[in-house]
């Protein structure tokens, strides 16, 4: 039994590794969980038996697209983040793991500096992993999340509702900070702004390209969006506040050096990531 879903497995897989993409048998065990509504083990314990005709023609309708390089995230209609599976579309870029990271960073942060109850800003909300991730995981917290798309919104707003997280986050159209009042102070301002430069565009994986471009690119040095974060979100920080972006893996000391030259920061972590590249970024002004 075991030896029959695994050679199923790797024949499918065979036609995703021919196309060149990667991870191609942990794909097909993505896929087969979702069509079968079942955990991995289950695909090896009982699978073969549970795959039936209608079940194959959709794997294979499902391939037939990836092969296109249709990110798989966006056929299924979902991505995990976090433990938790959140819907996705074109809409909203696919969540990464590196996101993972600046999550991870924040709940830590508030949970040593034993902040009781946080007021978290979202720049950018997408697909709403970063709000609801610190919805759920900080209980006493309060999410304002911001994003210029309103179809982005409506993404981040089922998720909230479907995770158990919406009556904690507030939702606002704005683009950068333009919905925030000059009154509002918050804990924590977390971003994972776009940080690719316009010219790296057409090198980018096909997968990556189906992305909104509004959530990859940040001008001539891909800093553009990180600018507007160094020049703003000093304005809507609580004393002892941090704030904490993603970056790209090559902009670390340049983002050293522009802090370096603005009296608002008083310091600066750049944390790496899962591959030892440079990712997250975390600023005190105080």
């Amino acid at each position: 039994m075991t030896e029959r879903i695994q050679k199923f497995i790797a024949d499918k897989a065979r036609l995703l590794t021919d196309a060149g993409i990667e991870r191609a048998r942990g794909e097909i065990e993505i896929i087969l969980c979702h069509l079968l509504d079942c955990e991995r083990l289950d695909i090896y314990l009982h699978g073969y038996d549970m795959v039936t005709d209608d079940t194959r023609a959709r794997l294979n309708e499902i391939i037939k697209r990836r092969l296109s390089r249709e990110p798989l995230q966006y056929i299924l209609g979902e991505s995990w983040f976090y433990g938790r599976r959140f819907r996705v579309s074109p809409a909203v870029m696919v969540p990464t793991p590196e996101t993972e990271l600046l999550c991870e960073t924040a709940i830590r942060c508030v949970q040593q500096r034993g902040v009781r109850h946080p007021h978290i800003l979202d720049l950018g909300v997408g697909s709403g992993v970063i709000s609801v991730t610190m919805a759920l995981e900080l209980p006493e917290c309060e999410v304002v999340a911001l994003d210029i798309s309103e179809e982005a919104i409506e993404v981040a707003r089922t998720n909230a509702a479907e995770l158990g997280a919406v009556d904690k986050i507030e939702f606002r159209q704005s683009d950068s900070f333009e919905a925030i009042p000059e009154t509002e102070r918050y804990d924590l301002i977390l971003s994972n702004p776009p940080y690719i430069a316009n010219w790296e565009y057409d090198a980018l994986p096909p997968e990556v390209k189906a992305d909104p471009t509004i959530s990859l690119l940040a001008g001539d040095d891909g800093l553009d969006a990180v600018r507007v974060i160094l020049r703003d979100a000093p304005k809507f920080l609580a004393p002892s506040g941090r704030i904490l972006f993603e970056i790209g893996y090559d902009q670390g000391d340049r983002v050293v050096e522009m802090t370096e030259a603005d009296e608002h920061f008083r310091s600066i972590v750049v944390m790496k990531d899962y591959n030892d590249q440079d990712r997250v970024v975390m600023l005190s002004c105080d």
